[in-house]
């Protein structure tokens, strides 16, 4: 099964494939999307889309798991153009055919780590040790969304 994680970002969003068969993982693909900040919005959501179909084309996933959006109340505008990018990998996603998952940060971070509050550097290890990686995933944005796709494939090994 292939599954493509999303840590959704209007300037950088982060992706990463994997395939899993049962408990074996293998990150084929990681990386971030990214917009220009001086185009328009419109501009830069069209940007977004023909990224993640290009990802989607290129991988043909079973799934896209895509983290759901958490923003601080001091921060509206920022919570705003997240879920205009968010609706756009959720669009995208369900119009190719895959089945589409959103999970809580904490349940991410409570899948790899048995810690629903556990630090990125935490997170980073987890997911260095799994995947057998030489070095830890970065940016924040990939590894984030290298978490997303592994919480995914454990809530399809436990069938949540």
């Amino acid at each position: 099964m292939k599954i493509i994680g999303i840590d959704p970002g209007l300037q950088a969003c982060g992706y990463a494939v994997i395939e899993t068969g049962g408990n074996d993982f293998k990150l084929l693909e990681a990386g971030v999307c990214r917009t220009d900040s001086k185009k328009s919005l419109d501009h830069r959501l069209v940007q977004l889309q023909q990224d993640i179909y290009s990802l989607l084309s290129k991988y043909r996933p079973d799934c896209v798991a895509v983290e759901e959006l958490y923003s601080h109340y001091a921060h509206p505008r920022t919570a705003i153009l997240m879920g205009h990018a968010r609706g756009v990998i959720l669009a995208s996603a369900r119009s190719a055919g895959a089945e589409v998952k959103s999970f809580a940060a904490t349940r991410i971070k409570k899948s790899l780590t048995g810690n629903g509050r556990a630090q990125k550097s935490q997170m980073q290890r987890s997911i260095q040790t799994l995947l057998g990686l030489a070095k830890l995933p970065e940016p924040a944005d990939v590894a984030d969304a290298i978490a997303v796709a592994l919480c995914c494939a454990n809530s399809k090994n436990l069938n949540l």
